[in-house]
């Protein structure tokens, strides 16, 4: 899997890169500005992902190595902040642990089927993608102290339930990797017999 230094592959590098500045933002001592710098982080690294993949099929850029990255940057990013919003309480672990089994789990599954064919993201894995990023978004947003106690904590609750659909939308689109991933295997083989 050849390494191209163009520019879809740099934003996607790029994404990895801001996944750290991501997480320092949420551990400032102030935890309204963190969270601010934190979302403005996230919204940059989110764009990045918009692009590379938009770029890399305009230019006819797309590559192995693109495919690969880009899902690898998309886990780290989400992941990162799934993982962080647990620990500063605004999410319950059990949908982390659950979004993110899924989707190390699905990804651990696409390198090892590379050999057999690339498995690229779906229209399910997309709106997925698209679902859980609006969700950590909104999680990051500090609502109760923009908008007070009251108002606030329903603000966090529906954000929390946005996330809630993406973990849902995350467990069906993984089960349909899966199955895909059966079926390759099986023609593979298949193909392998008849080739012997």
């Amino acid at each position: 899997m050849n390494f191209s230094w163009n520019l879809p592959n740099i934003l996607t590098i790029s994404r990895v890169v801001l996944v750290p500045v991501f997480v320092v933002m949420l551990l400032l001592p102030n935890e309204t500005v963190g969270r601010w710098l934190a979302l403005l982080v996230f919204v940059i690294a989110s764009i990045t992902d918009r692009y590379d993949g938009l770029l890399a099929r305009r230019r006819n850029m797309v590559t192995n190595f693109g495919k690969i990255a880009d899902s690898f940057a998309d886990k780290l990013l989400t992941g990162a902040a799934f993982i962080m919003l647990s620990y500063l309480g605004s999410l319950p672990w059990w949908v982390t642990v659950i979004i993110l089994a899924r989707e190390w789990g699905i990804t651990a599954m696409r390198f090892a089927m590379v050999r057999k064919q690339v498995m690229a993201a779906g229209a399910g894995g997309k709106a997925k993608m698209v679902l859980q990023i609006v969700g950590i978004c909104l999680l990051l947003v500090p609502w109760i102290s923009l908008l007070g106690d009251r108002a606030g904590t329903g603000m966090v609750l529906v954000s929390q339930a946005v996330v809630y659909l993406a973990a849902l939308l995350t467990v069906i689109t993984g089960i349909d990797y899966v199955v895909k991933a059966v079926k390759i295997s099986r023609a593979h083989k298949a193909s392998e017999r008849d080739a012997g």
